[in-house]
């Protein structure tokens, strides 16, 4: 049996008020039913970090480890204005090296769209920074409408379904680059 993958999931939004916790907690409750991964919930709302790049402090530093210990990544984002959120930016461009070689997922959530077009930026970004983004995607369209005032899901069916599908495409992933880390760094030349 091969050790967990240590997940972390990441919180997109820091808006005053927003409903990125109750999509993130299905996601983590979702991701912790699954004994293939340890979850580390990475929620910048609830840290001291800087608010220009270039600034550094102990939150910085403690969020970078963190981010150095998962084996792959869950970003619950939604979409604001057809792309995603400026702290989920300044999140990811704050480090290099925590993403490269290691896989990306997605739950997604908005309006019509379901934050899909957040998503199709953020799998540029990624690329750009070595990471693998995984194909498949939890999209809530029209989120607010599909969880009750308790923040459960109303027709949780499909949705758990396309969860499962992801988890299985990340799990395989990040099983294939640990591997590959620990056998070689990451960018090493071949011998």
């Amino acid at each position: 049996m091969t050790d967990p993958i240590h997940l972390a999931l990441i919180y997109g939004s820091t808006r005053e008020g927003r409903f990125c916790d109750v999509v993130a907690q299905w996601a983590a409750a979702e991701t912790g039913c699954d004994a293939n991964f340890t979850l580390d919930l990475v929620d910048p709302m609830a840290m001291d970090l800087p608010t220009r790049h270039g600034q550094s402090n102990a939150a910085l530093k403690a969020l970078e480890q963190r981010l150095s210990n998962a084996d792959a990544f869950v970003v619950v984002t939604p979409e604001y204005n057809h792309g995603y959120p400026a702290a989920l930016k300044f999140l990811i461009d704050s480090f290099k090296a925590p993403w490269r070689a290691k896989p990306v997922a997605f739950v997604a959530y908005g309006g019509i769209s379901g934050g899909l077009r957040a998503v199709e930026q953020l799998r540029l970004v990624f690329a750009e920074l070595h990471a693998v983004a995984i194909r498949d995607t939890v999209s809530f369209a029209n989120a607010r409408a599909k969880f009750d005032g308790d923040g459960r899901l109303l027709d949780p069916e499909l949705p758990r379904q396309a969860m499962v599908t992801m988890l299985q495409q990340l799990h395989w992933w990040a099983l294939a680059l640990r591997t590959a880390r620990e056998a070689r760094t990451y960018g090493e030349a071949a011998a």
